[in-house]
């Protein structure tokens, strides 16, 4: 049998590539960020504070995306720093534990909170980076998705309805920039050990019971999804353009057999 790779180790090289990352500091974002780092990128990652112990040369800007000015200045700055921009992964967003709810108690500031980070921020920062990647014909936009974007669960009225309007982000836009040599692509994780699921499990129910209802019998974890964004980053998949690839430890196949509770 093969020899099992190294938690946290990449095969795909990235070397000379300039990648931005927003919601970089925890989970799944972080993961990324030192997965493009350690595949050689250049990377620098947009979120509200900076995270602890990430390698010193990954450079960090202060921001919030639903903000449309601070997404502006992420890319220009990201430019400015490394004078190009390859790679951007839309990942920041947001699912607070008092947004479990059916839609007649949703708040109006929940769901503007929601929709401003988890779809405007995609857009605002895919409009700067886009602008670029025309100019140098090349380039990858990444969403991050989630398994809710194909299926939905009790109380997500904002969360699940807004990521799946990030698929529709993916193939819109991938099908905008296709002849431009640019490529969008998504990435729909199941449930991942992370900071966000670990409120939502809070919220909701425990480890344990969301572990078994994925048919491999656990959560994921975040360098997993990160390697799948770097294998798409590629050029081994060139030919992969306005989809979405669901990472979820075979969770969606259970369908209307799974039992519907909020995953990441």
């Amino acid at each position: 049998m093969p020899t099992p790779r190294p938690r946290g180790s990449v095969r795909y090289d990235h070397s000379g590539r300039v990648v931005l990352v927003s919601g970089g500091a925890s989970g799944i974002g972080r993961a990324i960020c030192e997965a493009f780092h350690a595949a050689g990128a250049s990377v620098v990652y947009l979120d509200v504070k900076p995270a602890d112990e990430l390698p010193s040369d990954i450079r960090f800007v202060s921001g919030d995306t639903s903000s449309e000015a601070d997404c502006e200045r992420a890319v220009a700055e990201t430019i400015a720093a490394h004078g190009a921009l390859d790679v951007l992964v839309n990942n920041a967003a947001i699912q607070p534990p008092n947004s479990y709810v059916p839609v007649d108690e949703l708040s109006a500031e929940m769901w503007h909170r929601i929709v401003g980070v988890n779809f405007s921020g995609y857009t605002f920062l895919a409009k700067h980076a886009l602008k670029h990647m025309k100019q140098q014909h090349s380039g990858v936009v990444v969403n991050i998705a989630s398994g809710q974007a194909h299926r939905t669960a009790r109380q997500v009225p904002a969360y699940g309805p807004i990521k799946a309007a990030n698929l529709m982000q993916t193939r819109q836009w991938g099908v905008e920039y296709a002849r431009l040599g640019i490529r969008v692509v998504s990435v729909s994780p199941g449930a991942i050990d992370t900071p966000l699921v670990r409120a939502s499990l809070a919220a909701q129910g425990g480890e344990r019971e969301l572990a078994n209802r994925h048919p491999i019998g656990r959560l994921g974890r975040p360098e997993e999804i990160a390697h799948a964004v770097l294998w798409l980053a590629s050029d081994d998949a060139a030919f992969i353009t306005a989809t979405d690839l669901e990472v979820d430890g075979g969770l969606g196949a259970f369908g209307a057999f799974a039992d519907p509770y909020p995953m990441q």
